[in-house]
């Protein structure tokens, strides 16, 4: 179904912008305090059940990184009333799948599955919020799969750890600064009772969103959230820190050593604003004008024309307090990382200087017309996006309402965030570098 609604919106988009329809939904909070939100979509005969939580590695101790993601994959472990090891098997005997991914600042589980199967979901999502089993067998099953997830993922793989040391240069005092994976040493070391402790006052129903979405009967739907949900006890209230970094008024110059690769790469970082401000939307619409696809700016100037690239890249990293805007750039054969890093400013120096033409302006704005379609083009997407505007923006309708925020984005803001965020006195400059082979002794 996700291809076919894909392969839609592709051939719809050749004929210029798509019109996004508006997603319904209704939504209603439990004496518990678990938000709910549901969203009816009778045009397949699927569901999907999900929830997130207001955790991520932000609200981890500094000592005991990792927390979050390791729940991630914890809470899979088995209920009261679902037996170690059957949760897979019973969601893919009832026609179904699922999955689960955390970020700094939450963590999301759900399941699809045929609609006639919704109780199912809710009564096992349920059972993971009221009932896990957090022992010392799961503790340590999971400490070894993720440190095989570690290798994988972060230590083995060419450039795994880019992104980890721009954040923990970025960052002194947020817990941005640490990776979504966190410490194996802290895993190692934390008792089984602090996995206890942190379940107990993260995972409870006053920090959650429940979505429903799909092909179901709101009557029937109410009743199991009631029935399944409603006993759960509230949790004790949770009191976010807040953690205000310095600015940055000096280049950051920093090296890395990278054992898996052998072509360097040169990188810009720069530190910018949560993702709840209409700047960081700005700066979406700069990273999509220099580096999105093969007509972008960086792409069509260093890989294409003056061939001094391999690869360029810009991205921004939206997060709930703050975020980081990225550039990146690998060099074509023997050119020196300094000379792209020079071509890069002259681009952001553009943009500061003069306003973007009307012609990339429209481009820019019918781009994000169409992300903002196909974020919307499955129910899985539909389903996330209701849970995010709820719990990190604290606005369900802003799934349909972002568009909105975009469309009035004007090309002097596009100037002024280059101009207010993307300055060499306000980055970090890393360079990264295969590691030096050791001489024998």
């Amino acid at each position: 179904m996700k291809q076919i609604l894909m392969a839609v919106s592709t051939s719809l988009l050749l004929g210029g912008t798509v019109s996004a329809q508006k997603v319904a939904f209704e939504e209603f909070d439990l004496d518990n305090g678990l938000h709910v939100i549901l969203h009816n979509d009778p045009s397949a005969p699927v569901v999907i059940t999900s929830v997130m939580y207001h955790v991520g590695s932000k609200d981890e101790s500094p000592d005991r990184t990792g927390f979050a993601h390791f729940f991630e994959h914890l809470l899979f472990e088995g209920t009261e009333n679902i037996k170690r090891g059957e949760w897979f098997k019973i969601v893919s005997g009832n026609g179904g799948t699922n999955n689960a991914n955390t970020s700094d600042d939450r963590t999301y589980y759900y399941e699809v599955f045929p609609s006639n199967n919704l109780e199912l979901a809710l009564w096992m999502e349920s059972e993971r919020m009221l009932h896990p089993i957090i022992n010392q067998i799961g503790v340590d099953t999971q400490n070894d799969v993720i440190k095989e997830e570690k290798r994988y993922v972060y230590d083995n793989k060419p450039y795994g750890n880019f992104l980890s040391e721009v954040k923990k240069r970025l960052f002194t005092k947020h817990p941005y600064r640490w990776s979504v994976i966190g410490s194996m040493e802290h895993l190692d070391a934390a008792k089984l009772e602090e996995f206890r402790a942190f379940n107990k006052k993260f995972y409870i129903p006053n920090n959650a969103v429940l979505v429903v979405a799909g092909d179901f009967d709101k009557t029937n739907a109410k009743k199991w959230i009631s029935q399944y949900f409603g006993s759960i006890p509230k949790g004790a209230p949770i009191q976010k820190q807040t953690f205000a970094e310095e600015p940055i008024t000096k280049t950051i110059s920093a090296t890395y050593e990278d054992p898996n690769i052998q072509i360097p790469a040169i990188v810009a970082a720069y530190r910018t604003p949560s993702m709840k401000t209409r700047d960081a939307r700005a700066l979406d619409m700069i990273s999509s004008l220099l580096s999105d696809g093969r007509s972008s700016r960086l792409y069509k100037k260093l890989v294409d024309d003056k061939k001094m690239a391999l690869q360029i890249g810009a991205f921004n990293v939206n997060q709930e307090d703050y975020g980081s805007y990225v550039i990146f750039g690998l060099p074509l054969e023997q050119t020196p990382t300094t000379d792209i890093l020079k071509e890069i400013d002259e681009e952001i120096t553009k943009l500061q200087t003069d306003l973007i033409s009307e012609k990339d302006f429209e481009k820019l704005r019918n781009k994000f017309e169409n992300q903002h379609v196909n974020s919307n083009a499955t129910i899985e997407g539909i389903a996330e996006n209701l849970a995010s505007s709820y719990l990190l923006f604290g606005d369900v309708n802003l799934i349909n309402t972002d568009i909105d925020i975009y469309r009035s984005i004007t090309r002097d803001e596009i100037r002024q965030a280059a101009k207010k965020y993307l300055n060499p006195n306000q980055r970090l400059v890393l360079d990264y570098i295969p590691a030096k082979s050791k001489s024998a002794n």
